[in-house]
């Protein structure tokens, strides 16, 4: 495979996985304030994404993939309100632990990712219609 389309299976991997993190960043960032339906249960859990990279063995090109999408193991953040349906016997109620300002940094780096790897496929098709147009006009 000649390497331009190599460069573009590359990018169209990675807009694959940046489409990916930016919708559990969306779903991190929507349930920011989503408690728990019991008393005493276990708010909303944030999702972390782990991408890993492989060698596409037909092609040669490097690629990524999501390996998986996980729970957040910090501490949800707990606050004194007795009045909110899901409050403990103690009147303690366990928030999300999505720190919103992290989940905006999260967004726009995998933005600006995702904007990269479009911008890549956009330059190796207009090489690749160069090249074409190159070898119309030498025949």
């Amino acid at each position: 495979m000649d390497p331009l389309s190599a460069a573009m299976k590359t990018a169209a991997s990675g807009l694959e996985v940046q489409s990916t993190r930016l919708r559990v960043v969306s779903e991190n960032m929507a349930n920011a304030q989503a408690t728990a339906t019991e008393p005493g249960g276990d708010p909303y859990q944030r999702k972390t994404v782990s991408f890993v990279s492989e060698l596409d063995a037909l092609t040669g090109a490097s690629m990524v993939r999501v390996e998986s999408v996980g729970r957040d193991t910090a501490a949800f953040t707990v606050e004194y309100d007795p009045s909110h349906s899901a409050a403990d016997e103690n009147g303690m109620v366990k928030l999300p632990n999505v720190n919103i300002l992290i989940e905006m940094a999260d967004m726009r780096e995998a933005n600006r990712s995702y904007e990269a790897n479009l911008q890549t496929i956009k330059q190796s098709r207009k090489l690749i219609s160069m090249t074409i147009d190159l070898l119309r006009v030498s025949t």
